[in-house]
Protein backbone atom coordinates (compact mmCIF):
# COMPACT_ATOMS: atom_id res chain seq x y z
CA UNK A 1 0.00 0.00 0.00
CA UNK A 2 1.17 3.74 -0.91
CA UNK A 3 1.93 5.67 1.79
CA UNK A 4 0.50 9.34 1.55
CA UNK A 5 2.06 12.19 4.22
CA UNK A 6 -0.85 13.27 6.39
CA UNK A 7 -3.04 9.90 5.67
CA UNK A 8 -1.19 6.52 7.11
CA UNK A 9 0.02 6.29 11.07
CA UNK A 10 1.67 3.30 12.87
CA UNK A 11 0.10 1.38 15.20
CA UNK A 12 0.54 -1.80 17.16
CA UNK A 13 -0.97 -4.77 16.50
CA UNK A 14 -2.46 -5.22 19.78
CA UNK A 15 -4.73 -2.31 19.83
CA UNK A 16 -8.42 -2.85 20.19
CA UNK A 17 -7.24 -6.69 21.20
CA UNK A 18 -5.31 -6.30 24.88
CA UNK A 19 -7.68 -4.67 27.57
CA UNK A 20 -5.68 -2.87 30.15
CA UNK A 21 -6.30 -5.99 32.65
CA UNK A 22 -3.99 -8.29 32.41
CA UNK A 23 -4.69 -11.23 30.53
CA UNK A 24 -7.88 -10.14 29.27
CA UNK A 25 -8.90 -9.93 25.71
CA UNK A 26 -11.28 -8.42 23.16
CA UNK A 27 -11.04 -9.81 20.04
CA UNK A 28 -13.16 -9.14 17.02
CA UNK A 29 -12.22 -11.43 14.42
CA UNK A 30 -10.30 -14.25 12.74
CA UNK A 31 -6.81 -11.84 12.75
CA UNK A 32 -7.10 -10.87 16.38
CA UNK A 33 -7.40 -14.36 16.98
CA UNK A 34 -4.41 -15.84 15.61
CA UNK A 35 -1.88 -13.33 16.36
CA UNK A 36 -2.57 -14.08 20.24
CA UNK A 37 -2.69 -18.21 19.58
CA UNK A 38 0.51 -17.66 17.12
CA UNK A 39 2.52 -17.73 20.25
CA UNK A 40 0.61 -20.95 22.32
CA UNK A 41 0.65 -22.48 18.92
CA UNK A 42 4.41 -22.30 18.12
CA UNK A 43 5.08 -24.10 21.65
CA UNK A 44 2.48 -26.73 21.58
CA UNK A 45 2.80 -27.51 17.75
CA UNK A 46 6.71 -27.89 18.50
CA UNK A 47 7.05 -30.06 20.82
CA UNK A 48 4.31 -32.00 19.66
CA UNK A 49 6.70 -32.40 16.38
CA UNK A 50 9.72 -32.62 17.71
CA UNK A 51 10.26 -36.36 18.11
CA UNK A 52 9.33 -36.41 14.27
CA UNK A 53 11.90 -34.37 13.79
CA UNK A 54 14.69 -36.15 15.88
CA UNK A 55 13.12 -39.42 14.31
CA UNK A 56 16.48 -40.38 12.85
CA UNK A 57 18.67 -39.63 15.79
CA UNK A 58 17.80 -41.84 18.47
CA UNK A 59 19.96 -39.69 21.53
CA UNK A 60 18.44 -36.24 20.89
CA UNK A 61 14.88 -37.90 21.23
CA UNK A 62 16.37 -39.77 24.56
CA UNK A 63 17.63 -35.46 25.14
CA UNK A 64 14.04 -34.17 24.30
CA UNK A 65 12.81 -36.57 27.21
CA UNK A 66 15.04 -35.13 29.53
CA UNK A 67 14.33 -31.56 28.28
CA UNK A 68 10.52 -32.25 29.11
CA UNK A 69 11.51 -34.31 32.66
CA UNK A 70 13.22 -30.48 33.50
CA UNK A 71 11.11 -28.70 32.62
CA UNK A 72 8.11 -29.95 35.31
CA UNK A 73 10.92 -29.63 37.69
CA UNK A 74 11.20 -26.09 36.84
CA UNK A 75 7.85 -25.42 36.43
CA UNK A 76 7.54 -26.72 39.95
CA UNK A 77 9.68 -24.34 41.21
CA UNK A 78 8.61 -21.47 39.45
CA UNK A 79 4.88 -22.13 40.75
CA UNK A 80 6.19 -22.37 44.42
CA UNK A 81 8.29 -19.04 44.38
CA UNK A 82 5.94 -16.79 42.06
CA UNK A 83 2.46 -17.95 43.91
CA UNK A 84 3.34 -18.90 47.55
CA UNK A 85 6.69 -17.05 47.69
CA UNK A 86 8.40 -20.39 48.82
CA UNK A 87 11.96 -20.46 47.12
CA UNK A 88 12.34 -24.23 47.17
CA UNK A 89 15.98 -26.00 46.66
CA UNK A 90 14.10 -29.80 47.14
CA UNK A 91 13.51 -30.34 43.41
CA UNK A 92 16.08 -33.42 43.70
CA UNK A 93 13.59 -34.72 46.46
CA UNK A 94 10.88 -34.95 44.99
CA UNK A 95 12.56 -36.29 42.16
CA UNK A 96 13.61 -39.12 44.32
CA UNK A 97 10.87 -39.90 46.53
CA UNK A 98 8.40 -40.16 42.98
CA UNK A 99 10.69 -42.23 41.55
CA UNK A 100 11.70 -44.50 44.51
CA UNK A 101 7.75 -45.17 44.39
CA UNK A 102 7.53 -45.76 41.10
CA UNK A 103 10.07 -48.45 41.07
CA UNK A 104 8.69 -50.06 43.95
CA UNK A 105 5.28 -50.31 42.49
CA UNK A 106 6.68 -51.63 39.24
CA UNK A 107 9.16 -54.32 41.06
CA UNK A 108 7.63 -55.46 44.46
CA UNK A 109 3.22 -55.04 43.02
CA UNK A 110 4.13 -55.67 39.05
CA UNK A 111 2.36 -52.79 38.06
CA UNK A 112 2.50 -51.11 34.56
CA UNK A 113 4.32 -48.08 33.62
CA UNK A 114 1.21 -46.48 32.80
CA UNK A 115 -0.20 -47.37 36.73
CA UNK A 116 2.68 -46.29 38.32
CA UNK A 117 3.18 -43.50 37.01
CA UNK A 118 0.12 -41.48 38.31
CA UNK A 119 0.31 -43.59 41.73
CA UNK A 120 3.66 -42.36 42.10
CA UNK A 121 2.90 -38.75 41.64
CA UNK A 122 0.32 -38.67 44.54
CA UNK A 123 1.84 -41.52 46.74
CA UNK A 124 4.87 -39.33 46.52
CA UNK A 125 3.31 -35.97 46.69
CA UNK A 126 1.39 -36.83 49.45
CA UNK A 127 4.65 -37.69 51.11
CA UNK A 128 6.54 -35.04 50.61
CA UNK A 129 3.90 -32.80 51.79
CA UNK A 130 3.54 -34.50 54.93
CA UNK A 131 7.34 -34.08 55.32
CA UNK A 132 7.52 -30.24 54.64
CA UNK A 133 4.58 -29.60 56.36
CA UNK A 134 6.22 -28.72 60.05
CA UNK A 135 8.39 -26.33 57.83
CA UNK A 136 6.03 -24.85 55.94
CA UNK A 137 5.62 -21.84 58.51
CA UNK A 138 9.53 -20.84 57.18
CA UNK A 139 9.79 -18.49 54.43
CA UNK A 140 12.43 -16.95 52.26
CA UNK A 141 16.07 -18.61 53.08
CA UNK A 142 14.96 -20.66 55.46
CA UNK A 143 12.76 -22.81 53.72
CA UNK A 144 15.35 -23.01 51.31
CA UNK A 145 17.86 -24.41 53.36
CA UNK A 146 15.75 -27.05 54.85
CA UNK A 147 14.25 -27.92 51.55
CA UNK A 148 17.60 -28.59 49.63
CA UNK A 149 18.34 -30.57 53.12
CA UNK A 150 15.55 -33.08 52.21
CA UNK A 151 17.54 -34.87 49.21
CA UNK A 152 20.74 -34.58 51.11
CA UNK A 153 19.83 -36.38 53.99
CA UNK A 154 17.67 -39.25 52.23
CA UNK A 155 20.78 -40.12 49.44
CA UNK A 156 22.83 -40.19 53.13
CA UNK A 157 20.20 -42.66 55.03
CA UNK A 158 19.71 -44.77 52.08
CA UNK A 159 23.64 -45.09 51.56
CA UNK A 160 24.03 -45.90 55.37
CA UNK A 161 21.30 -48.31 55.98
CA UNK A 162 21.57 -50.22 53.00
CA UNK A 163 17.72 -50.27 52.31
CA UNK A 164 15.96 -49.51 49.01
CA UNK A 165 19.03 -51.16 47.03
CA UNK A 166 21.73 -49.39 48.71
CA UNK A 167 23.94 -47.75 45.84
CA UNK A 168 23.10 -50.37 43.82
CA UNK A 169 19.04 -48.95 43.33
CA UNK A 170 16.08 -51.06 42.44
CA UNK A 171 16.69 -52.94 39.24
CA UNK A 172 14.92 -54.26 37.03
CA UNK A 173 12.05 -51.53 36.50
CA UNK A 174 9.99 -51.81 33.20
CA UNK A 175 10.38 -49.15 30.42
CA UNK A 176 8.29 -47.76 28.38
CA UNK A 177 6.14 -49.80 25.90
CA UNK A 178 7.71 -47.91 23.06
CA UNK A 179 10.08 -44.42 21.96
CA UNK A 180 6.46 -42.84 21.24
CA UNK A 181 5.27 -43.49 23.89
CA UNK A 182 7.68 -42.46 26.13
CA UNK A 183 8.18 -39.14 24.82
CA UNK A 184 4.25 -38.46 23.82
CA UNK A 185 3.64 -39.07 27.65
CA UNK A 186 6.34 -36.79 29.18
CA UNK A 187 5.61 -34.01 26.64
CA UNK A 188 1.56 -34.46 27.12
CA UNK A 189 2.32 -34.25 30.87
CA UNK A 190 4.40 -31.11 30.43
CA UNK A 191 1.31 -29.24 28.15
CA UNK A 192 -1.47 -30.54 30.88
CA UNK A 193 0.63 -29.19 33.41
CA UNK A 194 1.50 -25.77 31.85
CA UNK A 195 -1.84 -25.23 31.02
CA UNK A 196 -3.11 -26.44 34.15
CA UNK A 197 -1.28 -23.62 36.31
CA UNK A 198 -2.46 -21.50 33.80
CA UNK A 199 -5.95 -22.15 34.43
CA UNK A 200 -5.07 -22.70 38.04
CA UNK A 201 -3.86 -18.73 38.42
CA UNK A 202 -6.92 -17.57 37.39
CA UNK A 203 -9.35 -19.32 39.83
CA UNK A 204 -10.17 -17.91 43.45
CA UNK A 205 -7.06 -20.23 44.82
CA UNK A 206 -4.88 -18.81 43.10
CA UNK A 207 -5.97 -15.66 44.31
CA UNK A 208 -5.46 -16.82 47.60
CA UNK A 209 -1.96 -18.13 47.12
CA UNK A 210 -0.99 -15.00 45.64
CA UNK A 211 -2.22 -12.77 48.91
CA UNK A 212 -0.37 -15.52 50.79
CA UNK A 213 2.93 -14.61 49.16
CA UNK A 214 2.59 -10.97 49.28
CA UNK A 215 0.54 -10.40 52.69
CA UNK A 216 0.06 -13.41 54.51
CA UNK A 217 -1.22 -11.80 57.48
CA UNK A 218 -4.06 -10.12 55.35
CA UNK A 219 -5.17 -13.83 54.44
CA UNK A 220 -5.18 -14.98 57.87
CA UNK A 221 -6.99 -12.08 59.19
CA UNK A 222 -9.94 -12.81 56.56
CA UNK A 223 -10.26 -16.12 58.19
CA UNK A 224 -8.11 -18.05 55.79
CA UNK A 225 -5.48 -21.08 56.95
CA UNK A 226 -2.66 -20.12 55.28
CA UNK A 227 -0.54 -23.75 56.41
CA UNK A 228 -3.61 -25.21 54.58
CA UNK A 229 -3.17 -23.19 51.62
CA UNK A 230 1.20 -24.01 51.26
CA UNK A 231 0.41 -27.27 51.79
CA UNK A 232 -1.74 -27.40 48.78
CA UNK A 233 0.68 -25.61 46.94
CA UNK A 234 3.87 -27.70 47.78
CA UNK A 235 1.18 -31.05 46.84
CA UNK A 236 0.85 -29.53 43.67
CA UNK A 237 4.52 -29.03 43.33
CA UNK A 238 5.84 -31.92 44.84
CA UNK A 239 2.96 -33.76 42.34
CA UNK A 240 5.08 -32.51 39.42
CA UNK A 241 8.37 -33.52 40.97
CA UNK A 242 7.45 -36.77 41.78
CA UNK A 243 5.67 -36.70 38.26
CA UNK A 244 9.00 -36.26 36.64
CA UNK A 245 10.81 -38.80 38.88
CA UNK A 246 8.56 -41.41 38.31
CA UNK A 247 9.11 -40.96 34.48
CA UNK A 248 12.45 -40.80 34.86
CA UNK A 249 13.00 -44.68 36.55
CA UNK A 250 10.98 -46.11 33.32
CA UNK A 251 13.22 -43.71 30.83
CA UNK A 252 16.44 -45.43 32.34
CA UNK A 253 15.19 -48.90 33.87
CA UNK A 254 16.40 -48.23 36.90
CA UNK A 255 16.49 -46.28 40.17
CA UNK A 256 19.04 -44.87 42.79
CA UNK A 257 20.53 -42.21 44.94
CA UNK A 258 21.19 -40.41 41.79
CA UNK A 259 17.79 -39.15 41.52
CA UNK A 260 18.65 -37.85 44.61
CA UNK A 261 21.47 -35.46 42.82
CA UNK A 262 21.53 -31.65 43.34
CA UNK A 263 21.42 -31.41 39.92
CA UNK A 264 17.35 -31.72 39.71
CA UNK A 265 17.08 -28.93 42.34
CA UNK A 266 20.43 -26.31 40.41
CA UNK A 267 19.15 -26.49 36.96
CA UNK A 268 15.63 -26.08 36.96
CA UNK A 269 16.10 -22.72 38.92
CA UNK A 270 18.70 -21.99 36.14
CA UNK A 271 16.08 -22.68 33.59
CA UNK A 272 13.72 -20.40 35.18
CA UNK A 273 16.40 -17.68 35.57
CA UNK A 274 16.78 -17.97 32.27
CA UNK A 275 13.22 -18.33 30.79
CA UNK A 276 11.86 -15.77 33.02
CA UNK A 277 10.55 -16.25 36.78
CA UNK A 278 6.45 -16.05 36.96
CA UNK A 279 5.74 -16.77 33.49
CA UNK A 280 5.41 -20.44 33.76
CA UNK A 281 6.05 -21.04 30.17
CA UNK A 282 9.51 -19.32 30.96
CA UNK A 283 10.81 -22.40 32.73
CA UNK A 284 9.92 -24.63 29.87
CA UNK A 285 11.64 -22.11 27.55
CA UNK A 286 14.93 -22.20 29.92
CA UNK A 287 15.05 -25.83 29.63
CA UNK A 288 14.68 -26.23 25.69
CA UNK A 289 18.06 -24.14 25.54
CA UNK A 290 20.04 -25.21 28.54
CA UNK A 291 19.43 -28.89 28.68
CA UNK A 292 21.05 -29.38 24.85
CA UNK A 293 23.92 -27.25 26.13
CA UNK A 294 24.16 -29.15 29.14
CA UNK A 295 24.32 -32.40 26.54
CA UNK A 296 26.84 -30.63 24.55
CA UNK A 297 29.14 -30.05 27.33
CA UNK A 298 29.13 -33.60 28.27
CA UNK A 299 32.56 -33.86 27.25
CA UNK A 300 33.57 -30.81 29.64
CA UNK A 301 32.77 -32.85 32.41
CA UNK A 302 32.60 -30.41 35.44
CA UNK A 303 33.81 -27.25 33.60
CA UNK A 304 29.58 -27.17 32.26
CA UNK A 305 29.20 -25.61 36.11
CA UNK A 306 31.43 -22.64 34.73
CA UNK A 307 29.59 -21.76 31.87
CA UNK A 308 26.38 -22.14 33.93
CA UNK A 309 27.70 -19.66 36.45
CA UNK A 310 28.44 -17.89 33.17
CA UNK A 311 25.06 -17.69 31.54
CA UNK A 312 23.14 -17.04 34.54
CA UNK A 313 25.73 -14.36 35.38
CA UNK A 314 24.81 -12.77 32.04
CA UNK A 315 21.13 -13.00 32.35
CA UNK A 316 21.10 -11.75 35.31
CA UNK A 317 23.05 -8.76 34.78
CA UNK A 318 22.18 -7.86 31.24
CA UNK A 319 18.07 -9.46 30.97
CA UNK A 320 17.42 -10.45 34.33
CA UNK A 321 13.28 -10.42 33.37
CA UNK A 322 14.25 -13.61 31.26
CA UNK A 323 13.72 -14.79 27.97
CA UNK A 324 9.84 -15.05 28.05
CA UNK A 325 8.54 -11.89 29.52
CA UNK A 326 11.26 -10.21 27.18
CA UNK A 327 9.87 -11.83 23.99
CA UNK A 328 6.41 -11.58 25.05
CA UNK A 329 6.89 -7.60 25.13
CA UNK A 330 8.64 -7.58 21.76
CA UNK A 331 6.15 -9.32 20.19
CA UNK A 332 3.27 -7.00 21.29
CA UNK A 333 5.29 -3.92 20.17
CA UNK A 334 5.06 -5.08 16.56
CA UNK A 335 3.40 -2.13 14.64
CA UNK A 336 1.82 -1.65 10.88
CA UNK A 337 0.51 1.04 8.97
CA UNK A 338 -3.06 1.84 9.35
CA UNK A 339 -5.36 4.85 7.34
CA UNK A 340 -6.81 7.75 9.64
Amino acid sequence: MKRRRGTMRRERLDRGIKVRTDSVYAVSGWPEMAYLALPRLVLILGLLAAPFIFYFNPYWQRVLSIICIYALLAMSFDFLAHFVGLVSLGGAFFVGVGGYTAALLNTELGLPPLLTIPLATLIGAGLCTLLLLPCLPLRGVYFAIVSLMFPLLASRIIEALNILGGTDGILGVDGFASKWVEQYVLILAVLLVLFGLRRLAGEDIGLVLRGVKDNDQAVKASGLNITTYKAIAVFIASAMGCLAGACLVHLYMWSGISQFALDFSILPIAATVIGGVGSLVGPVLGCLILVPISELLRDFGTLRIAVYAVILTAFIVFRSEGLMLYGSRKYHQFERWVEF
